[in-house]
């Protein structure tokens, strides 16, 4: 069994959604003049590698608080879309027989590369057809490697909509799906944990993401003979 890291670091000046507090971290403690210490956090909701809750896009809808922890930790199923390109579109196509009710989905673009560059807006994203395939296939929790299963910068957010509609959950911004995607391809078992911070009326929160991995090869039992 291994566990992988799918989450970008927390670092003050690090990118977030336009429009999004900026994020700050310093020491408001240290050693030499507390005797301990401590750090300064100024962040938003959905910084980083974060979850959605559905109260994101609607006051109505449940918070963070509100959401069984199931919607957080599961079984997942990788989604691989990385020639869906630059502001491509990921429909339905991608997901049909590939998901079933209570996986976590993980749709790769491949956009994680660009993490840190202007071209990490140009993501690819999902169709409101896809987010229908997935609610109506009993899925409830669907993680991307880019800034948002909706287009960046977008009017609408259909995507959202149709998802947190379903009290589904959205992780954004997630990295290193090419282990989870080689990890796949060989057989193993893969469950993914989102756990966000525990905020009373969140509609989102940073996670530390991360997948585990377990072989599903039987070892070779080894005969000795005596």
């Amino acid at each position: 069994m291994r566990i992988i890291d799918l989450s970008v670091p927390i670092l003050t000046g690090m990118p977030v959604y336009p429009g999004d507090p900026e994020v700050t971290v310093r020491p408001a403690l240290t050693v030499a003049l507390d005797g301990v210490n401590v750090l300064h956090l100024a962040l938003g909701s959905q910084t980083g590698t974060h979850v959605d809750a559905p109260r994101h896009i609607d006051d109505s809808l449940p918070a963070l608080d509100e959401l069984p922890l199931e919607r957080f930790a599961g079984p997942a199923v990788l989604v691989d879309a990385r020639d869906a390109g630059a502001r491509g579109a990921i429909g339905p196509e991608y997901f049909t027989g590939k998901v079933r009710p209570g996986v976590i989905v993980l749709v790769e673009t491949g956009w994680s590369q660009h993490w840190g560059t202007v071209e990490y807006l140009a993501h690819p994203h999902l169709t409101p057809a896809a987010a229908e395939l997935l609610i109506a296939a009993g899925v409830r929790t669907v993680g991307i490697d880019a800034l948002s299963v909706d287009p960046t910068p977008a009017l609408e957010i259909p995507v959202h909509r149709i998802l947190c509609g379903a009290q589904a959950v959205i992780a954004e911004n997630l990295t290193d799906l090419a282990q989870v995607r080689a990890a796949q391809q060989t057989g193993a078992r893969i469950e993914v944990s989102l756990f966000p911070l525990r905020i009373p009326g969140g509609d989102g929160a940073p996670v530390r993401a991360v997948a585990r991995i377990e072989d599903s090869r039987i070892p070779t039992e080894t005969v000795i003979d005596t």
